[in-house]
């Protein structure tokens, strides 16, 4: 449920219309959500190609700092010791394929997903490399951190929009960043703050998590307070005031629906968890990474159109072997109960599922791990392959497309580009990929940059 835990206002029902346009400032350089909404609206009316008949939303899965491919999707058990790495593979539900022996889950739902072998930018810088990947675009690096093209999130917000009223276009959590820039390469670049994720951040699988950026408006402080009622009762009084045409009487139609949003049903039932079966909730795994998926779910069924959801801490340049029996068995339960839950409630086929990080690793493990600080050997910074897994939304299943050669260096046959993969995406969700916008400098950019469409996940 949302909590709103600030000191109530004397009277809520008693709040100025200027406060209420402030409810539910996201954070954005000052914009409200009812601003947000008037973009939306224009960006609507500009001619943008119209939403898909299938209606279909994305949830990102980011695994920040970059995956091994060889622990993960793409293992090579005949290749030396040092490029084999420590973990053995597993058969899986598309005969002939394996994954590591960590991922249980994904195996037995291999055939409900695809998997890309081949992906390649050859850039190491963790920035770059991030950039690259999320927006299509190579534009940032070490030294220019700043994003420099919309991720691909922004560009279906501005696009599409929500799918359904009351709800935010594009969501982010539970860490919304990239590489540690909030929200970074996650967020509009040129196309405005009012493009960036809506920031749910916060833990999810703890009883205390809440939405943040819902707080009292500027200007609304104690001065104006009497006594300790708590902010929650206080909108609760404003919730059931909804129906008062009296209240709302002089909102234009986008502050209504800010208010809507943040005070009516529809976003407070989809952040509930408490709603949930504890049973679902324990097979997505009591971790912040499980029921944040859990809650990515949620929010795709209640009408947004895309969710990122930040898994960091993939960059295991030392004890490669001890990382991954931490993360991949929760990482495993995580994307193998989405795709699953998902399946089971019919929404697999309007719901993209993408797990991918910026780059993979070295196919050599390095001897030194981090000298000084952890010897025991890891993978290093390697874009010269990497493999992503996509599912649902009407892509086809139970595919590995292209490959990497027997030690995993760099792709051996198909070798695909993250432009390629931009562009399949908007193809799939009913978006020209030769839409443009213009940037900083008035340029129109087309946001399919040079890709070109991986027909073998069209079917």
């Amino acid at each position: 449920m949302l909590e709103l835990t600030s000191p109530a206002p004397r009277r809520c029902d008693g709040l100025g219309r200027r406060d209420f346009l402030r409810i539910g400032a996201l954070g954005w350089g000052g914009l409200t959500l009812a601003d947000v909404l008037r973009a939306e609206s224009r960006a609507a009316d500009a001619g943008n190609p119209p939403r898909p008949a299938s209606d279909r939303s994305v949830i990102l899965v980011w695994l920040d700092g970059g995956p091994p491919q060889h622990e993960t999707y793409d293992p090579k058990p005949d290749a030396p010791a040092e490029y084999r790495g420590p973990l053995k593979p597993i058969a899986t539900a598309i005969p002939g394929v394996q994954v590591s022996e960590l991922l249980p889950g994904h195996a037995r739902l291999l055939d409900r997903t695809s998997i890309i072998r081949s992906l390649h930018h050859d850039n190491g810088d963790h920035f770059a490399a991030a950039h690259w990947m999320l927006t299509g675009y190579l534009g940032s690096n070490a030294r220019s951190m700043a994003p420099q093209y919309p991720s691909a999130g922004s560009i279906v917000a501005k696009t599409l929009g929500p799918r359904r009223p009351g709800m935010p276009a594009y969501v982010g959590l539970p860490r919304t960043h990239s590489v540690g820039i909030v929200p970074g390469y996650h967020g509009g670049a040129y196309l405005g703050s009012q493009y960036h994720p809506f920031i749910a951040d916060g833990n999810p699988s703890s009883d205390r998590y809440q939405v943040p950026n819902l707080a009292l408006p500027t200007g609304v402080n104690e001065s104006r307070l009497e006594g300790r009622r708590s902010l929650l009762a206080s909108f609760s009084r404003a919730r059931r005031a909804l129906d008062d045409p009296a209240l709302m009487q002089g909102f234009d139609r986008f502050e209504q629906q800010a208010f809507s949003m943040v005070l009516g049903p529809s976003a407070r039932k989809a952040f509930d968890l408490k709603t949930e079966d504890p049973r679902l909730r324990d097979r997505y795994s009591r971790h912040e990474w499980g029921q944040s998926a859990l809650l990515a779910r949620r929010l795709v069924e209640a009408g947004v159109r895309f969710v990122t959801l930040t898994f960091g801490g993939w960059d295991f340049h030392s004890s490669l072997d001890k990382g991954m029996h931490r993360v991949l068995p929760i990482l495993d339960a995580t994307v193998s109960t989405l795709i699953e839950d998902l399946d089971n409630r019919g929404l697999l086929d309007s719901t993209i599922v993408i797990v991918m990080g910026e780059f993979g690793r070295t196919p050599r493990m390095n001897k030194r791990g981090v000298p000084g600080s952890d010897p025991v050997p890891g993978r290093d910074h390697w874009g010269r392959v990497m493999s992503v897994l996509v599912a649902g939304g009407g892509f086809a299943r139970g595919r590995v497309i292209g490959a990497s050669n027997a030690r995993g260096e760099y792709p051996s046959s198909r070798a695909l580009t993250p432009q390629d993969l931009m562009t399949t995406l908007y193809h799939q969700l009913g978006i020209d990929p030769e839409t443009t916008f213009p940037n900083r400098a008035g340029q129109p950019i087309k946001i399919g940059s040079n890709g070109a469409l991986i027909g073998e996940l069209l079917g």
